[in-house]
């Protein structure tokens, strides 16, 4: 192409800086060429009756709004008398006297003005500037703001984040009304140019967590990101743990939550779900409604949580354990009664349980994915019918039936840790098969240094006796009154910990 010159040699091929020549022809052509076999690219010539001025915009078909563009662009272009004596300030004049349209940038770099078409912008350009105005009107459908399909509260705040940066970035202003607000905008994807942001409180946030962020950041070189989860996967401190070390939701007054608390928020263009660092492990088993019911229900929702999380994960090995090795810890009747129902059955109680397990995961996943109405049907059919069915043919003993349908509905509880306790209800499983009861205990020992050696961007995923403070517990597996939460926790890293202010009067401690 003769009217692009390189600019930058460490950009990528496919895009690079290049600096525009004042020929309106031979923009076109090479635009044309640039774009060929591309029809949704559409090239619009315009030539202005006043003062025959030719003009060419550049936008991509169905991302522009064609009733703006006609009313504050195209009619004033070719209506409008100029009046302009120096030719080369007349994209200048344009800008500042003649489109009616709010966002309008002027550059010479072809990458910006690509990218800026690529989000639904159109590019203008005359016949003698070797700039092009970049003119935002944009029209991209995305969906509505509704409620997260998979965090639902009865009470508390309705609205989900949707596929649009900007209207995410807009729920999160609309509530934090500060200039302490900080949005930084990064693209990512080689391919994609995914744009993402990271939001923080800057009087409250921890400044090495943010430098540490960025790196991380930095470091991803990727085709493309579609999902939040790529970048959660690049970022995290153990990627090969199970747990998470970065939260997500789809919430935006759980993220103003974890801004309040000193933390980061990184939002991705085309999905909802937002990312929040630093991560700590009781975060798990938090839910956004416990901050909209009263605090005592919301500590007794929590331990709840908590124990259903312990159970799932230790029912299978438990009962392994004993029935296969202690039966002296089986009290007689009900041990006579498991014996009584094993009659029969052509397994071993591990492999009963392994395969149990297995079929719940099944209908479990298939009533995920199944259509609401269907899903409900399936999940019917899988635990009764089936249940019912596998005991009477005795593929299968009552007791294990049992065992593995409290263990399943338990793990339903926390869905934030549900893929972590998968995996070490499996490793509990397999110890307590081969000792019992001393691998039971020597797999719950392993799984809390595992867990207390994990960290997230330089915090403690767990918290460690030794360096809290009262308040610190505020917050964790109980929930104190609001009115007793002066302070935010120290292990979030906030570097302001003073959260609110207990005017003399009113402090209830």
């Amino acid at each position: 192409m003769k009217i692009f010159k390189k600019k930058d040699k460490k950009i990528s091929k496919e895009i690079i800086n290049f600096k525009l020549t004042s020929s309106l022809k031979e923009k076109i052509d090479n635009f044309k060429d640039l774009f060929k076999n591309d029809e949704t690219i559409i090239f619009r010539e315009i030539e202005n009756y006043q003062n025959h001025y030719q003009f060419l915009i550049i936008y991509i078909n169905g991302m522009i709004d064609n009733q703006i563009v006609n009313d504050n662009l195209l009619y004033p272009l070719m209506n409008i008398d100029f009046n302009v004596k120096n030719e080369n300030k007349l994209l200048e004049t344009i800008e500042s006297q003649i489109i009616n349209i709010t966002n309008i940038n002027k550059t010479k770099l072809l990458d910006e003005m690509l990218q800026a078409l690529f989000s639904g912008h159109i590019i203008l350009f005359d016949d003698y500037s070797e700039e092009g105005l970049i003119i935002k009107c944009d029209d991209i459908k995305s969906r509505s703001i509704t409620e997260p399909e998979y965090e639902k509260t009865i009470i508390g705040p309705k609205e989900g984040f949707t596929e649009s940066l900007i209207t995410n970035l807009s729920l999160i202003r609309k509530i934090i009304k500060t200039p302490d607000l900080k949005i930084n905008f990064q693209e990512l994807g080689k391919r994609t140019r995914t744009q993402i942001s990271i939001c923080y409180l800057d009087s409250i946030a921890n400044s090495k967590i943010l430098s540490e962020l960025e790196n991380r950041l930095s470091k991803i070189d990727i085709d493309g990101i579609l999902d939040s989860n790529y970048i959660l996967e690049s970022i995290t401190d153990s990627p090969f743990s199970p747990l998470k070390t970065i939260g997500i939701t789809e919430r935006p007054d759980t993220v103003v939550a974890k801004l309040l608390e000193g933390k980061f928020a990184v939002f991705v263009d085309g999905t909802p779900a937002v990312l929040t660092l630093p991560f700590l492990f009781i975060e798990n088993f938090h839910n956004a409604e416990d901050y909209y019911v009263n605090f005592l229900f919301s500590s007794f929702n929590r331990v709840v949580r908590i124990i259903a999380s312990i159970l799932t994960i230790s029912i299978p090995a438990i009962y392994i354990s004993l029935v296969a090795f202690h039966h002296e810890m089986i009290p007689t009747p009900l041990l006579l009664s498991i014996n009584a129902a094993r009659q029969g059955v052509p397994f071993p109680s591990i492999v009963e349980v392994l395969l149990l397990l297995f079929a719940f995961e099944i209908v479990r996943e298939a009533g995920a994915r199944m259509p609401t109405t269907m899903g409900q049907s399936i999940s019917i059919v899988g635990a009764l019918i089936l249940g019912q069915a596998s005991v009477q043919a005795r593929i299968f003993s009552a007791p294990v039936v049992i065992v593995v349908a409290l263990t399943g509905i338990s793990g339903l509880i926390s869905k934030k840790i549900q893929s972590a306790t998968i995996i070490f209800r499996i490793i509990l499983l397999f110890l307590s098969a081969i000792i019992g009861l001393y691998g039971f205990v020597f797999g719950v020992f392993g799984i809390l240094i595992y867990i207390m050696s994990i960290r997230s961007f330089g915090i403690p995923y767990i918290i460690q006796s030794s360096n809290f403070i009262n308040y610190d517990l505020h917050d964790t597996a109980i929930r104190a009154p609001w009115w007793s939460m002066k302070y935010r926790p120290k292990f979030t890293g906030a570097k302001n910990m003073i959260r609110q202010k207990v005017k003399k009067g009113h402090n209830h401690e």
